[in-house]
This record gives C-alpha cells, structure tokens and sequence, in this order.
C-alpha cells in the first residue's frame, strides 16, 4: 500500500556491505535457473530445473528444526507417466544439503524478477542508515543472524511444510525492525499505491508501522498467503531486528566540537 523509494537521511560513510549485498542478490537471482524464463513462460524443462534448484538450496521447514534432509529430492529432469508430465524426483536425493547452510543460501535466493526488486528497494532504502550506524561488520552479523531467526522462526509454525523457503525479505524485515528503532522520525519519500502512485513525505514510523501491521495481518490471516508469501517471516523478522540492537548496539554519533 506504501511503497518507500527514498529517505531523507544521509549517511556518513558509502554503505559498502548495503551495496554488497544486493549486488550477489542480483548476480545470484541471473545465474540460477529462474531467470532463464523471467521474460516468458517457463517450459516444463525449465520449471524442473528450478524445482530441483530449490531443492538443494533453499530452507524447508521441514528439514530445520531437526537438522534433517528431507529423503527425496528433484533431478531437474522431466519425467512422463502415461499422458501425465512431471518433474522426476529420486529417493535418496541426488545432492547432500545440510539445512542449516540452506537457510544462508536461501536469503540469496528469489523466485522472480519482482520479488527480488522489492527486496533490493527495501534494503537499499533503509539499510545504508543502519549499517551507518552499526558499522559494517557488526550490519552483517545483524542482518544475516536476523534471516536466521526470521526463517527459523517461521519454521517453528510451519514444522510440517516442506515448502522452498527463498528470498531476501526475513533478513530485510530486521533491517526494518531496526530502521524503525533508530529513525522514527526520518522522512521517507513514498508512492501510495492505492492512490495512483501519489508520491507523499511521510515520517518512517508511518511507513515502517503500516508495512509491519500489514504482514501482521496477513500472517494472523494464515501464515502463507495465497501468493506464497512468508508473511510469518516478515514479522519474525521485523521483531527479531528490534530485538537484536540490545545485542549489538549502535555507534554513538560523532558529537560536533565544541567552541
């Protein structure tokens, strides 16, 4: 319903991990089977290479709480039985995936071109300002130990599915959480989608508030949506970056000289 494109915020340093970040998001997203077919229809081919790609590298809920591969998997291959075409799938799994790496291999993974620019906008947005104040390093712990608990977090209320769990936005969702703490007031430059795209000012507790209650909403609504959106891992995500400033403090601001 808000779209955020700027804040009024500068920052004091180029934020080097914020950039990063989005640059192997992107070179990921364009090198992995998904983006052979983001301009057209997939063929069946291709859907089964992508499937067998989620596979091995995505997080399933499933496999995190025990620490357990599921004990089959897809070969990327198509496989015909009678009139019937599918994707093969061979027991055991032709690939060993340990599901606790899948979790940081899956917030570098996105099931399409828009659901990767809507991540990379977020965080370009509202990252640079807390990797200013955090500092690099300790912005990365955050914002990889946040798509940590976010994805397992999810996974503790959706134990049984084995849904591919891929994308930026747990990690992101922490980035917000912690956005909102520090810069309530900050000034963010937004399209209002329900009104044309009308572009208002509106101060971040207005943009990040509404954003977090929306995915509330949809989460109490049913956890995933009929669009296949973890909206459980949003909120998990948004509270773990809350949380998370306790355990890894910001930098005090430079104080000016005095005179």
């Amino acid at each position: 319903m808000v779209l955020p494109v700027h804040d009024d915020n500068p920052t004091r340093r180029t934020p080097v991990v914020t950039l990063l970040l989005i640059a192997v998001n992107v070179v990921v997203f364009f090198s992995s089977p998904v983006a052979t077919y983001v301009a057209g229809d997939p063929s069946p081919q291709q859907q089964c290479q992508a499937i067998a790609f989620y596979d091995q590298w995505a997080a399933k809920p499933v496999e995190l709480l025990d620490n357990e591969q599921v004990p089959s998997g897809a070969t990327g291959e198509v496989g015909a039985q009678g009139e019937r075409v599918g994707c093969v799938v061979e027991s055991p799994p032709p690939f060993e995936k340990s599901p606790f790496v899948s979790v940081l291999t899956a917030m570098f993974l996105h099931g399409g071109l828009l659901h990767l620019a809507g991540n990379m906008l977020f965080l370009w947005v509202f990252g640079n300002n807390v990797e200013d104040r955090l500092g690099r390093f300790r912005f990365l712990g955050f914002y990889l130990l946040a798509g940590y608990v976010a994805t397992y977090g999810f996974a503790a209320f959706e134990s049984g599915s084995d849904q591919p769990l891929v994308g930026a936005s747990g990690a992101v969702a922490g980035v917000l959480g912690a956005y909102l703490a520090l810069f309530p007031r900050a000034r963010v430059l937004s399209l209002l989608t329900f009104l044309f795209f009308l572009p208002v000012r509106l101060p971040a507790w207005v943009v990040l508030g509404s954003w977090f209650l929306l995915q509330y909403v949809y989460f109490r609504g049913g956890g995933v949506a009929e669009a296949d959106v973890a909206y459980g891992a949003h909120v998990i995500g948004f509270v773990a970056g809350l949380v998370l400033l306790w355990v890894l403090p910001p930098r005090r601001r430079a104080q000016p000289p005095r005179f």
